[in-house]
């Protein structure tokens, strides 16, 4: 086929396939069908003709919503997973759809043929059955407009606003990198301490001696931490430390009893964004939804009834406050005399 005109059949293959959705796309070329005299000149080689069939490409296109199970003949859509995975607990929601796809296109299948079957017994036309349908589209539409509210109030812009006023008002705490030795009683952790006074080794130490292996492996390193991190005994010692400072006596914790050596103080660095994104995002939903319902609420006319549909009595005001007594007046004043 000449050059010229690969794009002019690739335009009408595109809008035939568009005609009648694509099937006519899979259908081989006729091979009986003599080419037109221009589209293949006698000089070109016979291993450029199948180099070109845009149809052959357009063909293996994956559908942008296939379908991936039939039950009884109804399809069933990537695109019903794809909502489906919405109403799964928030880990599954995260994952990608691959990952879940096996298990909830079963999940899908099933309910197909529970629904096919309810049809059948016709359910649909249980009074009981349009009671629950009308109470599960309200379920559904109010959380439609919570999730629409949350979108167009909690934006990243706000998010992050938000994050940078929470900095302002936390305030800056200290922190200590500290190691320590822990040991059973209070004579071998005063051992301990004499022996590092006449230069051991305190990370040494801490390798052989201290029963927290997890930090003894790491020579004692406890890393960096807040006061509140800690039990109040280690807590106290500790950040009554100087840098470089150790413990002169065993502190008794309900862990055993500990050789304190702080490395470093510090102020500790602000929490990052990604560390309060999240409870910034669910506190800042909260206020959203909160304050439109408090305008709903404003602007409707409710009335309250008793559990048994009679109207409920108003409830009896409150008595007023007592106002500021009026002040007395003046007392009448003695007949003057003469």
């Amino acid at each position: 086929m000449s050059h010229c005109l690969r794009p002019l059949r690739l335009v009408v293959l595109c809008c035939a396939a568009a005609a009648i959705a694509g099937p006519a796309l899979a259908q081989p070329q006729n091979p009986a069908q003599p080419p037109a005299p221009a589209a293949k000149p006698a000089t070109q080689p016979p291993a450029a003709k199948p180099a070109a069939k845009p149809p052959a490409a357009a063909a293996t296109q994956a559908p942008k919503d296939p379908v991936v199970a039939t039950v009884n003949g109804v399809q069933v859509r990537l695109s019903e997973l794809e909502v489906a995975q919405q109403s799964l607990p928030p880990q599954y929601r995260s994952m990608p759809l691959q990952a879940v796809f096996p298990a909830l296109l079963d999940r899908i299948i099933d309910s197909k043929l529970v629904v096919q079957e309810g049809k059948k017994n016709k359910i649909t036309e249980d009074p009981a059955y349009k009671k629950r349908l009308a109470f599960v589209e309200e379920q559904v539409l109010q959380d439609y407009w919570i999730q629409r509210e949350i979108a167009r109030k909690v934006t990243a812009e706000k998010l992050r606003q938000r994050y940078e006023e929470r900095l302002k008002s936390l305030p800056a705490e200290e922190e200590v990198h500290a190691r320590h030795i822990l040991v059973a009683t209070e004579d071998e952790a005063k051992a301990l301490i004499a022996e590092i006074k006449k230069g051991a080794a305190f990370d040494k130490l801490a390798k052989e001696k201290s029963t927290d292996k997890a930090s003894g492996a790491e020579g004692g390193d406890l890393g960096w931490f807040k006061k509140s991190d800690m039990v109040k005994e280690f807590a106290d010692a500790a950040f009554d430390l100087k840098k470089g400072g150790m413990t002169e006596a065993p502190i008794k914790t309900q862990f055993g009893y500990h050789v304190i050596q702080v490395e470093d103080r510090r102020k500790a660095p602000p929490p990052a964004y990604e560390e309060l994104a999240e409870q910034l995002r669910e506190e800042m939903a909260r206020e959203a939804v909160t304050a439109q319902l408090d305008l709903l609420r404003s602007g409707a006319k409710i009335e309250k009834f008793n559990i048994d549909g009679s109207k409920a009595e108003a409830a009896p005001a409150k008595p007023a406050a007592p106002s500021a007594p009026a002040k007395p007046p003046a007392a009448a004043a003695p007949p003057a005399t003469k």
